[in-house]
């Protein structure tokens, strides 16, 4: 039974986004220094493109970050513990939801989607690694079936 099972369960589908958002804007107001504001900025000018728009992205995205991320929490769940497995590979889950979306903003058609996307991705692991261990709690809150 895969993550796609419990995350995209549409009983839980909109639970799940709105948890996800809620990380992310709990992971941006952490921030602090020049990064903070510039990802603040950045994620200022995403929510403008129209509203609703970040839930619509992660919306759109969480199938695709399922299947991506399905290989490291089956190797957690085999192991016990998946949320403290994600953590401890941290740098592997970021990579495998950064493949998501490099390959996702490819297709991107607004040019302040990509261009913000492109300026922001060099420092994106790092804020991404420090997401792992809340977003690994939300996939955990959902994946039981």
């Amino acid at each position: 039974m895969g993550l796609s099972d419990g995350l995209l369960n549409p009983d839980k589908k909109t639970m799940v986004v709105d948890d996800c958002c809620n990380m992310i804007e709990a992971q941006l107001a952490s921030k602090s220094g020049i990064s903070g504001i510039a990802l603040k900025t950045a994620f200022s000018a995403l929510k403008g493109v129209k509203p609703g728009y970040i839930s619509y992205v992660v919306e759109q995205l969480l199938p695709q970050c399922c299947t991506a991320l399905d290989p490291i929490w089956s190797e957690g769940v085999q192991n016990g513990n998946p949320v403290a497995y994600l953590d401890a590979n941290r740098s592997r889950t970021a990579e495998a939801l950064l493949g998501v979306t490099d390959e996702r903003v490819k297709s991107a058609k607004r040019p302040i989607v990509r261009g913000t996307y492109d300026k922001l991705r060099g420092s994106a692991k790092k804020h991404v690694e420090e997401a792992v261990p809340d977003f690994a709690k939300i996939i955990d809150k959902y994946a039981r079936v």
